[in-house]
């Protein structure tokens, strides 16, 4: 049955994703076309600040509690995390994480292409460039390795969550990889019905290992059996969690403590809380008292409509962008030798 907590969160990420992809991020995707270095940074911090609004709903309003052990994180570096999928919103409970031992604007994922169709979400995740695949990876390989070149090139520290299956995790422009394992110790929310129906997780438990990537396998047979062997490892581990205390380790805690205290997370929280509530409201009160407002958000729904239907998402343009930008570089320089 559907509840009115399921309702408030469900219409309350909604909002602040439409809105926010037409007002906060709207203004800045002509500046694509000057500098893919300041828009990629731009745009990722005003996306960063929207994946704090669930996590201060399920802590804060819900009562999630967070738990993180192992290794943690290195803030900054280069990495992929790999994580086994209990439900189909571990992606979005990793934010919890991620706060207290990242930077969330770094945060990619490899998502099924379809959902870039979604007004709102998939909007701000094209402006965000996360990576679109439509799980064949004979198809998806070349704009992988083209997503991965282009972070490279702007030097992007990004850590990328993917599905590990038939992916190259090795390369010179990567630091580690992050095998995360989640487990949820009373109720398990599998689907987007379940987040709807008020069944929120009580806590979240991740288990962090980190492998420097020189210790990775280069090998495509190794690495098939390297992450193999992860996935037993995980097993493993969730077997001991869930028949035993309901806990990674007896301690609690990382190895590596977090790069922000809690009074730090919980200002973050509150901030974000306060100003998303206010956010949707006041672009509604915007709309109703301005008419340029209006002319403009309708534009901008159009904008988001036409250019996925004529160039496959903003990502693409941004992809389109980076081999201009590169190829007026490459022909500048051949200029300067020759003179």
């Amino acid at each position: 049955m559907v509840s009115w907590k399921g309702i408030y969160f469900v219409l309350a990420l909604f909002l602040g994703s439409f809105f926010g992809s037409i007002f906060m991020l709207g203004p800045f995707l002509p500046l694509m076309f000057v500098s893919l270095a300041w828009y990629r940074w731009i745009t990722d911090c005003v996306v960063a600040t929207w994946l704090t609004l669930p996590v201060a709903l399920l802590e804060m309003v819900f009562g999630a509690k967070v738990v993180v052990t192992g290794d943690g994180f290195v803030p900054g570096e280069r990495s992929v995390i790999i994580m086994n999928h209990r439900t189909r919103m571990d992606w979005m409970f990793l934010w919890n994480c991620l706060l207290r031992y990242s930077y969330l604007r770094l945060e990619k994922i490899c998502l099924k292409s379809s959902l870039k169709s979604i007004p709102g979400f998939g909007w701000a995740m094209q402006v965000a460039a996360f990576v679109f695949i439509q799980r064949k990876w004979e198809d998806d390989k070349s704009h992988f390795e083209k997503m991965l070149d282009y972070f490279c090139d702007i030097r992007e520290p990004l850590q990328l969550l993917i599905f590990p299956e038939g992916t190259d995790l090795t390369g010179d422009n990567l630091d580690a990889i992050h095998d995360i394992t989640v487990a949820y110790p009373q109720n398990i929310p599998q689907t987007e019905k379940h987040l709807l129906n008020g069944n929120f997780p009580k806590e979240i438990h991740f288990h962090v290992q980190r492998y420097p990537i020189e210790t990775v396998p280069t090998s495509k047979e190794e690495l098939q059996l390297w992450c193999r062997k992860r996935w037993e490892e995980k097993e493993e581990r969730l077997r001991h969690f869930y028949e035993g205390g309901k806990c990674f380790s007896a301690t609690g805690q990382s190895i590596i403590p977090p790069c922000k205290s809690e009074l730090r997370v919980l200002a973050v929280k509150c901030i974000s809380l306060l100003y998303w509530t206010v956010f949707p409201p006041g672009m509604l009160a915007l709309l109703y008292l301005y008419s340029f407002a209006r002319w403009y958000f309708a534009a901008m729904i159009v904008f988001f409509v036409v250019q996925q239907k004529i160039f496959g998402g903003l990502e693409l343009i941004e992809l389109a962008c980076h081999r201009y930008f590169k190829k007026q570089q490459k022909f500048h320089d051949t200029k300067i030798k020759t003179n």
